[in-house]
């Protein structure tokens, strides 16, 4: 739990959930328990894998790094061999959970193996590695939706894209945190190559737009009032989390990154089920 940070699934989860439901709600597939596990069994699978290679990967520069010195393999709570075996496992796991849902998302099963992977590799490639980080968790939805379907849908992408320029934007702020550390041992993140006041205005933009995407469904679908109300919900804590973070104050970081965040994909996701439930999106 502690290497894959697994209370850091309350990102993506609530949006995959919002797919599923989505794809339940507005066609005439029908929910399925059977499915609905293997779903979040590969939601779970997939993060874990993503994880514990980004750990893995990244062992050396974290032992450098006094604020992440402490993690579990430079720490020598788990052996790096043994982070990469976890890796693999949840890697085979989550190919053979889109075996058992249907023949495109286990086509697509490798594609995805690669986004969530291959993160790991951009912060010493190219500051984009905030928004390859986005695209992982950004699948959630689409892949959620091709769970039920087997089918892309214009919808479940605009809450996918909403989800990257979300992601991207918090993990830009969350990068401040490292700046100068990035900086000196040459990775590549916004901050370390564009500074803090820069980076934080791109952070701003890319929330800007994740605000507009989530609205974007409502042109493509009928929806009630308590899903303007989640939007608004979601909207306020995207500029709370820019009120309470400056380049020169960097205290309060957590509470955007993981508080903050996390609030508005659950409270999100809770208003959008309830807005489903009172019978506004369904067929």
């Amino acid at each position: 739990m502690s290497l894959v940070l697994f209370a850091h699934s309350i990102f993506a989860l609530p949006f995959a959930i919002i797919g599923f439901f989505l794809a339940v709600s507005t066609t005439d597939f029908q929910f399925e328990w059977k499915l609905f596990g293997l779903m979040l069994l590969c939601m779970v699978t997939a993060r874990n894998a993503a994880m514990a290679f980004n750990r893995y990967l990244d062992r050396d520069v974290d032992a450098l790094n006094p604020r992440t010195a402490v993690r579990d393999i430079p720490a020598g709570r788990i052996s790096p061999k043994a982070a990469f075996t976890f890796t693999i496992l949840n890697g085979i796991v989550f190919t053979i959970a889109t075996y058992f849902i249907n023949p495109m998302c286990l086509v697509l099963s490798p594609v995805a193996l690669f986004v969530v992977l291959f993160y790991s590799y951009m912060k010493r490639i190219s500051p984009l590695c905030h928004l390859v980080l986005g695209l992982g968790l950004g699948l959630a939805p689409v892949g959620a939706y091709l769970a039920v379907t087997g089918q892309f849908h214009i919808v479940p992408i605009w809450y996918g894209l909403a989800v990257l320029t979300w992601v991207s934007g918090f993990d830009i702020i969350y990068a401040l945190q490292d700046e100068e550390f990035d900086r000196a041992h040459n990775l590549q993140s916004i901050p370390a190559n564009y500074g803090g006041n820069k980076a934080l205005r791109l952070s701003e933009v890319l929330h800007v737009m994740s605000f507009i995407f989530i609205l974007l469904p409502v042109f493509s679908t009928p929806v009630g009032v308590l899903y303007y109300i989640g939007v608004l919900f979601y909207g306020a804590l995207l500029i709370y989390q820019h009120r309470i973070v400056s380049p020169t104050d960097l205290s309060r970081v957590d509470r955007a990154f993981m508080t903050t965040n996390g609030i508005a994909s659950v409270v999100f996701a809770c208003f959008y089920l309830l807005d489903v439930l009172s019978g506004h999106w369904m067929i």
